[in-house]
């Protein structure tokens, strides 16, 4: 059996066996954790493949007095994953991949009415957060650019004035 170090030889070296081994000896731990960071399999599988090409692009660049083989290639794996995170949470869902359910669109004048009543509930600030990141379409970082504050506290401000709409609609049976 090849050990870790000479399986990384072998793959910068660009032996095809070596390389066949290395994804073999550790394919199970990258999909393993890239599917525990991103909870999506066919993401986890993108990332675990970018890993291993990844590992494959700088394996002459590994050192063994900095590590062993599995905690360098499972570092690139996590870091690829939570900018596979990062992405996706940045991107909009579309619509018709909401869950059924997820949201009931404003129909009714008495809803409109409903929901104009919540958000004037809503402390000012979480009102203006609410209504720039849910009817503007804002990320919070743009909130809280645009309301001069940390990006903690636009989240902050989105967040509890959801939950506390959410109640006041629910309340309401709407």
């Amino acid at each position: 059996m090849l050990t870790d170090e000479s399986l990384i030889a072998g793959l910068a070296a660009g032996d095809p066996e070596a390389v066949a081994a290395f994804v073999a000896r550790f394919q199970g731990r990258v999909y393993g954790l890239a599917l525990s960071v991103v909870a999506d399999r066919g993401l986890a599988e993108e990332v675990a493949q970018e890993a291993f090409v990844r590992a494959w692009l700088h394996a002459a660049t590994f050192d063994p007095a900095r590590g062993e083989v599995a905690g360098w290639l499972l570092t690139i794996t996590r870091n690829l994953a939570v900018d596979a995170v990062r992405r996706r949470r940045d991107q909009p869902v579309p619509p018709e991949r909401l869950p059924l359910g997820a949201t009931r669109p404003v129909t009714t004048v008495e809803d409109a009415q409903a929901l104009t009543e919540g958000l004037r509930s809503l402390p000012a600030v979480q009102g203006r957060a609410v209504v720039l990141a849910g009817y503007y379409g804002l990320t919070a970082r743009e909130v809280a650019d645009r309301e001069g504050v940390p990006l903690g506290t636009a989240k902050s401000r989105i967040r509890r004035g959801l939950a506390h709409l959410r109640l006041v609609l629910t309340d309401r049976g709407r």
